[in-house]
């Protein structure tokens, strides 16, 4: 699979692992770029930088764990892989559950590393693609006048012509035309489609 512009970010404080990590992204392909710490990742990283996070779990200053927290507080979404010690497993679970992706053990395989950190810039293209049909959508729906907005909002919650017009006080032939423009407007090919496009738009609200 190709992941265009994603990187790979890599965090950790060892030299040796940040170096062997580079090498071995640039051996399947994939782009990165190491921080020797938490700080250092916060000032560079641009929240429109695609791509995935590998985070060693302890280290001087801002820890793993305090950087996926931060993370959060921002509202940064990037998919995360903790490296972990041993009797560091816990901890790394409890992260998981917080959000993290995955967790890889030291010393780590290289084949199960890339596997991972795969699957994370999958999520890390998805959700990308899903940001920007979410924003299209708001885009059309930012088109409709404030009646057609709430004839489509009648309309999702499976009202008939006839009831939304008793409830706007207007004529159903009226609902009709209000109705044709949403679906034109909002290019809604069926009712399901744009019962669909609604829960996409608000789905981040």
């Amino acid at each position: 699979m190709a992941f265009g512009e994603a990187t790979v970010f890599i965090v950790d404080d060892d030299d040796a692992v940040r170096d062997s990590l580079g090498l071995l992204m640039k051996s399947v392909g994939l782009k990165a770029r190491v921080f020797d710490s938490a700080e250092s990742f916060l000032e560079n990283y641009k929240p429109a930088d695609t791509g995935c996070l590998v985070l060693d779990i302890r280290m001087p200053g801002m820890s793993g764990i305090e950087l996926q927290r931060e993370l959060s507080n921002r509202k940064w979404e990037l998919p995360i892989i903790f490296i972990t010690a041993h009797g560091d497993i816990p901890m790394a679970v409890e992260a998981v559950r917080n959000g993290a992706l995955d967790f890889v053990q030291k010393p780590f395989d290289d084949k199960e590393l890339v596997g991972k950190i795969e699957k994370a810039l999958s999520e890390s293209q998805q959700r990308q693609e899903d940001d920007l049909e979410r924003a299209e959508i708001r885009r059309r729906a930012s088109t409709l006048t404030a009646r057609e907005q709430e004839v489509m909002s009648q309309v999702v919650q499976g009202k008939a012509n006839k009831v939304i017009a008793g409830d706007l006080g207007v004529s159903q032939r009226t609902v009709e035309i209000h109705r044709a423009r949403v679906m034109e407007k909002m290019q809604a090919g069926s009712l399901a489609h744009l019962v669909r496009m609604v829960l996409i738009a608000e789905s981040d609200l």
